[in-house]
């Protein structure tokens, strides 16, 4: 007994020490805690947060070393844990809320409560501990529920809808405690934020009451005694009940918005800058959810309104939580009055700029600096080797960013209403491509109405002002994430200006960099081979690394993304310059480099047979074989990029590639009959296979038996997942019927009701867009047999119920 009391006094010493501003100290510390193995620590850290005698540091700190260690190696400690044990841990719990009198303890507790609840919930939403989520329901520690809510969406929704909801409408009316009232709002709020519309509707009814009569309440509360807290929460469940209900919430209306309309007014304190803020935001998601035709009515006044806060903005402090707000609701308003919104842009676009220009603080700090910063300061750091930190600000980082996608909401929705805007927005967002992407810019250049109002030549040279940066960007950017997003976009650009838009030095450049990342990826592969050889080596270890290879594939897709835009664009021009990269792309391709290599080293090839044919055959045969390898290939992917690259090859090669269209056919055939060839992983693969059957006898017809391949091809039709090449058959079949080819029609039309099906499916799986010209060709062909009445009575009558209301939609639209 003295020994465990010993070694928990011990353990107490190692608290303060966890604490200590002394750096060898607390390193040291930190080792020895480490050290501790999993049981010992639970049991150590659950008697000191027990120990209300204990420093309340080392209490706390206690708390968060629990918390942390059942949200990092759950999975490495509990289960190992005895049984008896376990279940020890969970009554601790349960009992140190119910007695704790210290309410930020009681926190503390309840949040490892709901952490240990949270990873006793399995993948399919079953829970372990059902003690235990009762407890949090019915001492409804809203904290814990609204996170569960948040992390097990749409799961735990689905299960406990009933029970959370009559629990937390019952806490909200507590008037005896508001902080609980405020919290039961809260996690409302992030219960109906994931919770599916239709599971919400049943309950509509009553939870709007709720919150009406607990708004009221509250509204009398804030006049009288100038509470504001439950307020703020009430008026964002309102919010966020109207976002889930949509239209649904249109009966509800009326209920709401005068008072909502009442709080914008009158709620002018600086005290009440927040509830004022989130009131803004709760009506504009209303009339988001019950749309113009309703929200006319008031939207006159609401714009009145925020414009009045508007002009008084530039006495608003920089750290004004309505400012966010306002931002927001603008660009919401804009979406419901659509063209209407126009007229305010003068009013909105100077606050927005002045937004979105703010300049992020930013400061190179050696390490020991940065440790004496804490985080409540709002800094963030990145370390730039062992002694020095680059830090920033990201106070107002948020709200800037915000700023900058709703200039690109604007940019949208308003088209060439925006358009004078637009040079000085592109001007404030180039420099930022250090910062946040998001497609903002690329959604500024795409808008193409600014060349038909500006001219051409108003698109290049913003495009010119852009590109240097781009590139550039490309180049340095070290965030993987960030990296593709700039990478996506500068692909989708160079598609949007076409021929022309990059000069030498921005090829130059580009080939430099577009090598280096291929260079970089596959020296990454090999890295990676290495650690597996490691002795550290374990699942941890591979788990981390499956994380480095998924980010070094994304990488790889942006590469071929923009050497797609490139050959789209430049067409067989760009050779000379691609054969720097040559090298690379056929390492890609190799039998032993991984599927993902493969699938977009072919991508590639792909683009060069499709866009630089014929010119493309001098490079065959790099990729020729494998390609006709690879159509068999174990891995779907793969076998979808080879079989698209032997259509594009029938469709644009030159006559060199006839012999190969020969050869290709038995090889796709035989992916196509092979048992499992429509299962879902296969499906995609499979329907490239038949297009490119199609395209082979289309346009190469006399390299195959096109009278003996036919019935087959038609027997495949039609294709439903990949809708561009679906496309690609229906405008064969229609060719072939228009034709009169007798196979495709059959001796006295018999093959007529099969093409009746084969269009109604595709109608049904929406293979055929309405607006494409294909459409009308096939409703064509179906008005054809219907003025000659009996083939067309045979027709519909060998169709099913569905099928004949397709062919009816077909034709009313096309």
């Amino acid at each position: 007994m003295a020994a465990a009391a010993a070694e928990q006094q011990q353990f107490y010493l190692l608290l303060g020490n966890l604490l200590s501003p002394d750096n060898v100290v607390r390193k040291q510390a930190e080792e020895t805690y480490e050290n501790i193995p999993g049981q010992s620590k639970i049991t150590f850290l659950l008697q000191a947060i027990r120990n209300t005698t204990a420093a309340e540091e080392a209490r706390q700190m206690a708390a968060v070393l629990l918390r942390r260690l059942l949200s990092s190696a759950f999975d490495e400690v509990y289960p190992a844990l005895p049984s008896d044990v376990q279940t020890a841990i969970k009554s601790e719990l349960l009992m140190i809320i119910q007695m704790e009198t210290q309410s930020s303890m009681r926190k503390k507790v309840c949040d490892i409560a709901a952490e240990l609840a949270r990873n006793l919930i399995d993948e399919d939403g079953n829970n372990q501990w059902p003690e235990g989520l009762k407890f949090l329901f019915d001492s409804v520690t809203c904290n814990a529920v609204g996170q569960m809510a948040t992390d097990f969406a749409p799961g735990f929704q689905k299960k406990f809808h009933e029970k959370v909801i009559a629990a937390l409408l019952q806490t909200m009316e507590d008037q005896g405690n508001q902080r609980v009232q405020a919290h039961a709002a809260a996690a409302l709020i992030n219960f109906t934020e994931d919770c599916p519309k239709s599971l919400l509707i049943p309950y509509l009814d009553n939870l709007v009451k709720h919150l009406h009569s607990i708004m009221v309440l509250k509204l009398q509360e804030l006049i009288q005694k100038g509470t504001k807290l439950v307020l703020e929460q009430v008026v964002t469940s309102i919010a966020s009940v109207a976002d889930t209900a949509e239209e649904k919430f249109v009966p509800y209306y009326d209920l709401f918005m005068p008072s909502l309309k009442h709080i914008v007014e009158n709620a002018v304190q600086k005290e009440l800058r927040l509830l004022r803020g989130k009131t803004i935001e709760c009506i504009s998601l209303i009339g988001l959810a019950v749309g113009k035709e309703k929200f006319m009515q008031d939207a006159s006044d609401v714009m009145q309104l925020l414009l009045k806060t508007q002009t008084d903005f530039n006495d608003m402090e920089d750290d004004d939580p309505q400012i966010s707000y306002m931002i927001s609701a603008w660009a919401r308003m804009c979406k419901i009055l659509g063209k209407e919104f126009q007229q305010y842009l003068p009013v909105v676009m100077g606050p927005l700029m002045k937004t979105a220009s703010i300049k992020p603080e930013v400061a190179l700090l050696d390490t020991q600096d940065m440790e004496n910063m804490s985080d409540d300061d709002g800094w963030e750091f990145v370390n730039l080797g062992d002694q020095q930190s680059f830090g920033i600000k990201t106070a107002g980082l948020e709200e800037k960013s915000t700023a900058c996608q709703m200039l690109v909401c604007y940019a949208k929705e308003l088209k060439e209403g925006f358009v004078e805007y637009t040079e000085q927005v592109v001007k404030l967002m180039v420099p930022l491509l250090k910062f946040y992407f998001h497609d903002d810019i690329l959604q500024l250049l795409n808008t193409k109405h600014c060349a038909r109002v500006r001219g051409p030549e108003y698109l290049t040279q913003m495009w010119h002002f852009m590109c240097d940066a781009l590139i550039k960007a490309i180049g340095t950017e070290p965030d993987s994430d960030v990296l593709s997003e700039i990478m996506h976009s500068f692909a989708k650009c160079i598609e949007v200006m076409g021929d022309g838009c990059l000069n030498n030095e921005h090829f130059e450049e580009l080939g430099g960099i577009l090598k280096a990342k291929l260079e970089e990826h596959f020296k990454n592969q090999e890295l990676r081979q290495v650690k597996r050889q490691d002795e550290d080596y374990d699942e941890q270890v591979e788990e981390s690394l499956q994380d480095e290879d998924d980010n070094d594939v994304y990488i790889l897709t942006k590469v071929s993304d923009i050497l797609h835009s490139i050959f789209s664009s430049y067409k067989e021009k760009v050779l000379p310059w691609f054969e720097q990269l040559l090298p690379l792309i056929v390492n890609l391709i190799c039998p032993h480099r991984p599927w993902p290599d493969r699938q977009w080293g072919l991508c590639i090839f792909d683009d060069v047979i499709e866009h630089c044919s014929p010119a493309s055959f001098k490079y065959a045969e790099y990729f020729l074989r494998p390609m006709l390898q690879y159509v068999c290939d174990n891995s779907p992917e793969v076998r979808q990029a080879a079989a698209y690259g032997l259509g594009v090859m029938a469709q644009y090669g030159g006559d060199n590639y006839r012999p190969f269209c020969t050869e290709a056919l038995p090889l796709l055939v035989r992916v196509i009959q092979s048992a499992d060839s429509k299962t879902k992983e296969n499906v995609n693969a499979t329907e490239n296979c038949i297009s490119a059957v199609g395209k082979i006898m289309k346009f190469k017809p006399d390299c195959v038996n096109v009278e003996e391949v036919l019935p087959h091809w038609l027997s495949w039709l039609p294709l439903h997942e990949d809708k561009e090449e679906a496309v690609q058959t229906f405008n064969y079949l229609c060719d072939l019927i228009e034709s009169n080819h007798p196979i495709v029609l059959g001796p006295n039309n018999t093959n007529l009701p099969k093409i009746f099906s084969i269009i109604a499916e595709g109608e049904m799986h929406e293979a055929i867009k309405h607006e494409d010209p294909c459409a009308k060709r096939l409703a064509n062909v179906v008005r054809q047999v219907q003025t000659s009445g009996g083939l067309w009575t045979e027709c519909i009558a060998q169709l099913s119920p569905e099928q004949q209301a397709a062919i009816q939609e077909l034709l009313n639209s096309a």
